[in-house]
């Protein structure tokens, strides 16, 4: 018989996963955020010597659940460009033991997803029609699986470089409304709702050239500072992100923003344990609303957890 602490390699989780429902075990999470029965510390950001990279750690507590986690992930600097890994550890809150050493490749993709999933559920404007994703890796098209049954989309545009020139049949099988745009500006074109799936360290998009209001979705990657959209955007749009005790001082374009630009976290409306307990109001739309996700330790945790119950 086995006994903990179980090792779950990549292909083992994205089995897990398969049975699990992600957004809604992340929703009651965020509740239990709300109602002060989990505890998320700020992100630790350990960086190298010189440059060569960084590790971020992500922890986490679930009282219910009896468990703490951490999420750790380096951002490991090569001439053939960076690395990127992350392992979840679970351990009982009662016991003081590992109950599970996960790889984190999967859970980051579903969780990151199923979070801005979540955020659309609550911001997007409920006849919102046209959805823009500029991105076409695996945490984009994770993104579309999420969200395709959340409004009654009419199209479905996705955008990347590599996308337009790849073999689309594995993308027009995620759902028969998505087409490949030609180029960024094509893909957002009177778009209701954009989310922004890439890892680049800089501005993929500029809100203000946007023809129209929408609501802006992103999830960046761990380099040092990096954003999708331009820092000074943010002081016109109306500002929501997973965590708010969190995000802004991890952030790239916010922390850019409040040095820069007289942005200031204040200026955050609400975070998900604040709009999915009903605890502030939804957006009006007479100017672009931004959801900014980093990523909480506490998502990886609860997915972490569920598999170790599967287990």
């Amino acid at each position: 018989m086995l006994t903990p602490p179980f090792v779950i390699d990549q292909t083992q989780a994205r089995e897990h996963l398969a049975r699990l429902d992600v957004p809604q075990i992340l929703r009651a999470l965020f509740r239990d955020l709300a109602a002060g029965h989990a505890v998320q510390p700020a992100q630790q950001l350990v960086q190298f010597p010189n440059g060569a990279g960084d590790f971020i750690n992500y922890l986490g507590v679930l009282a219910n659940e009896g468990v703490y986690g951490v999420k750790t992930s380096p951002y490991i600097v090569r001439e053939q460009g960076p690395l990127v890994t992350a392992w979840t550890l679970l351990m009982s809150m009662h016991t003081g033991q590992p109950l599970l050493l996960c790889d984190a490749a999967e859970l980051t993709t579903a969780r990151t997803a199923a979070t801005t999933a979540l955020a659309v559920g609550a911001l997007a404007a409920p006849q919102a029609q046209r959805l823009a994703i500029i991105g076409s890796g695996k945490v984009a098209q994770a993104h579309v699986q999420y969200v395709k049954n959340l409004r009654d989309w009419q199209s479905i545009r996705l955008f990347s470089p590599s996308a337009v020139t790849a073999n689309h049949d594995a993308l027009h099988c995620l759902d028969p409304r998505l087409s490949i745009a030609a180029s960024c500006e094509a893909a957002v074109d009177n778009a209701d709702v954009i989310l922004l799936c890439t890892s680049s360290a800089g501005p993929v998009l500029d809100p203000t050239r946007l023809s129209k209001p929408a609501l802006i979705t992103s999830i960046s990657t761990n380099a040092p500072r990096a954003h999708e959209v331009p820092p000074h955007s943010l002081t016109g749009m109306q500002v929501f992100c997973d965590y708010r005790q969190t995000t802004p001082t991890a952030a790239g374009e916010m922390l850019i923003a409040a040095e820069q630009h007289g942005w200031h976290p204040r200026m955050v409306l609400g975070d998900l344990p604040e709009l999915l307990s009903d605890l502030v109001p939804r957006p009006t739309y007479d100017r672009h609303v931004f959801f900014r996700s980093i990523g909480l330790g506490l998502e990886d945790i609860a997915l972490a957890n569920a598999l170790w119950r599967q287990l």
